[in-house]
């Protein structure tokens, strides 16, 4: 007999870097559910006008996922107006790519702060939440990569393979009650971020709507790794059995080792220079995340219904959408960013294969 799906309605939902690509997806598919939805982002602007653009109820909020402050901060306002968190979807992340010698330190170290750093100070906020009520959900979007590693993208798959890895720690730490821990790992999603990509053979690129409606199915199953698409999960399953030589001639056969390192500079132009926009900026002072006013959509609701339970995962090297920041490196290592790493990500969407 079929498990009953868990309703969504009234559910009170955070998603980091939802103004747009993944993050704004999956808003628009939860609150088709009925649940109310927060989406902080560091462009609060940005944020504000996408929670406008989804309808009531939504808020558009500032947030820094690397600053626990600001973390903390969203999460409280997000409570304020709608009540007790019940899922929090840790979304935020970049994708700056290129010859792992030649990336500078400065873009490790975002990669670190944004994909790992910000997903974890999310978690541990939202459990500071869940645990005491004893229900909750957290999804933690990790990706294909998180599962593998691409050339081109190697601090980029290690960033993943964290968020794997604590994700799959956080969910034995809290087995036996109910608070579920999902783990979303697309392949490359049709976003900016996964402009000029090449293309694999068999796993074409997926939408941001396949994204969002693969986290709403975990949502109201708990389904713990959610593969986008499914196909992936069961690829990687044979790949983890048979010898390294042969898992490693199937990754060529599919031009899996092309993803990362052979893209069209051209087409993610505009990917590039948006990002090393978002360095200079961030090298200039303040950003307007930090203090930027909080938008919303229809009235403040009173305390939410608890969270459904259960894990979401997600396949391939898809990152996490939606902006998230970071300590400002200097404009010199803006520059040096955009010349050295090729393809890069911003931080508003990051989604690869």
């Amino acid at each position: 007999m079929a498990k009953a799906q868990r309703s969504l309605a009234g559910q009170v939902v955070a998603i980091t870097g939802g103004a747009r690509g993944i993050g704004r997806a999956t808003a628009a598919a939860l609150i088709r559910q009925g649940a109310r939805v927060a989406i902080g982002d560091i462009d609060v602007a940005f944020a504000q006008s996408t929670a406008q653009a989804l309808g009531a109820p939504t808020l558009g909020l500032a947030l820094d996922v690397t600053d626990r402050a600001s973390f903390d901060a969203f999460l409280g306002e997000v409570e304020r107006q709608f009540g007790p968190l019940n899922v929090l979807i840790n979304n935020a992340g970049i994708m700056p790519i290129g010859a792992f010698v030649e990336e500078t330190d400065a873009t490790a170290e975002r990669l670190i702060d944004i994909n790992l750093h910000g997903v974890i100070f999310g978690s541990k906020l939202a459990l500071e939440r869940f645990l005491p009520r004893g229900r909750g959900h957290l999804v933690n979007i990790a990706s294909s990569a998180g599962k593998a590693g691409f050339p081109g993208g190697a601090t980029y798959c290690a960033t993943k393979h964290a968020v794997v890895g604590l994700s799959e720690a956080i969910r034995a730490e809290v087995r036996g009650t109910e608070i579920a821990v999902s783990i979303v790992m697309p392949v490359v999603v049709n976003t900016e971020l996964g402009s000029g990509l090449p293309e694999t053979r068999g796993v074409k690129p997926v939408e941001p709507e396949d994204v969002a409606e693969a986290i709403v199915e975990a949502l109201q199953t708990g389904r713990v790794d959610v593969f986008v698409p499914k196909s992936v999960g069961r690829l990687f399953g044979v790949m983890a059995l048979v010898p390294r030589g042969v898992s490693d001639a199937v990754t060529k056969a599919l031009k899996g080792d092309q993803v990362l390192s052979n893209p069209d500079h051209t087409a993610r132009a505009a990917y590039e220079r948006r990002l090393a926009a978002s360095f200079t900026a961030a090298s200039s002072g303040p950003s307007a995340a930090s203090d930027g006013p909080a938008a919303s959509n229809g009235p403040a609701a009173s305390d939410g219904p608890a969270a459904s339970d259960g894990p979401a995962a997600s396949n391939g090297p898809a990152a996490t959408d939606g902006p998230a920041a970071t300590e400002p490196p200097a404009a010199a290592d803006a520059a040096g960013i955009a010349e050295t790493t090729g393809a890069c990500t911003d931080e508003r969407e990051t989604q690869i294969v």
